[in-house]
């Protein structure tokens, strides 16, 4: 029998995750299908239902409805709760399971980069689907400091009642720390720029684009050109896909020299 497997959000057209799973199916010998769709939102409740009644074996959620399809989900994770975000859907005995792979995927991005941000400073600039899973996992690799801006308060606010340790930060202000992470959306269109002062910064830190494509952003292009480390979301998105396949089927799949090629073809 064949299992089918989504990627739901809205954009959706520019997603890698069917190319990722239908790769590691293939290669693990699972018949299985893996595609994306375009939803709206009155159609979370009826996708939940698809997987109750076993017609989809299980979903990945991206943006806008990593909070929004929660309501409909029968049960959540301990990580799933925490950040109030859901990424992965499976079914277990009849009940369909809300999961979050993105605080495994940014954390692993760090550790294997050799990467040690203990006693740390951070600053997060957005406060969108993923951000409460960049936080945990902050917390996670032991960083002493989080801040945080957004060009909107309310969102900041409502982070803030999730995440006491949070330090908000006006737009406009700058900030000295060791690892600068972009969580906003701005970047995907060419002309999109983060506002920054990159002459500000004393020593050369990390910039971290949650954005894999394009592969890199204004934000990165500019931490690149003063000399700063830069990584994109990519190893993220890798990282968490890999945590959800092995949820879905028991396999950790390999990341290796191959599949790189694969998905650069």
């Amino acid at each position: 029998m064949n299992r089918n497997y989504l990627i739901i959000g809205n954009p959706v057209e520019h997603s890698l995750s069917p190319k990722i799973h239908n790769f590691w199916f293939n290669k693990n010998n699972i018949n299985a299908t893996y595609k994306k769709e375009t939803l709206s939102e009155s159609k979370l409740e009826n996708l939940v239902k698809r997987i109750k009644e076993g017609d989809i074996s299980g979903a990945n959620v991206t943006v806008p409805f990593k909070q929004k399809i929660i309501p409909f989900i029968d049960k959540l994770s301990n990580l799933a709760k925490k950040t109030q975000s859901v990424n992965t859907l499976y079914k277990e005995n009849d009940l369909v399971i809300g999961d979050n792979t993105d605080v495994y995927g940014f954390s692993q991005s760090i550790l294997n980069k050799n990467i040690n941000l203990k006693n740390k400073d951070a600053l997060i600039v957005g406060a969108g689907g993923v951000v409460p899973s960049v936080i945990t996992a902050l917390e996670d690799l032991s960083i002493r400091k989080i801040y945080i801006k957004n060009r909107t308060k309310e969102k900041l606010l409502k982070l803030k009642e999730t995440f006491a340790n949070i330090s908000p930060l006006e737009w406009d202000h700058e900030i000295d720390c060791d690892i600068v992470i972009n969580a906003t959306s701005l970047g995907l269109k060419p002309d999109d720029q983060i506002n920054l002062n990159f002459d500000n910064l004393k020593n050369k830190i990390i910039f971290y684009d949650t954005i894999y494509n394009p592969p890199v952003t204004n934000f990165l292009k500019n931490a690149k050109e003063k000399g700063h480390v830069i990584i994109n979301g990519k190893l993220m998105l890798l990282l968490q896909a890999q945590k959800a396949f092995e949820i879905w089927t028991g396999i950790n799949p390999k990341i290796d020299e191959k599949f790189l090629n694969y998905l650069n073809d």
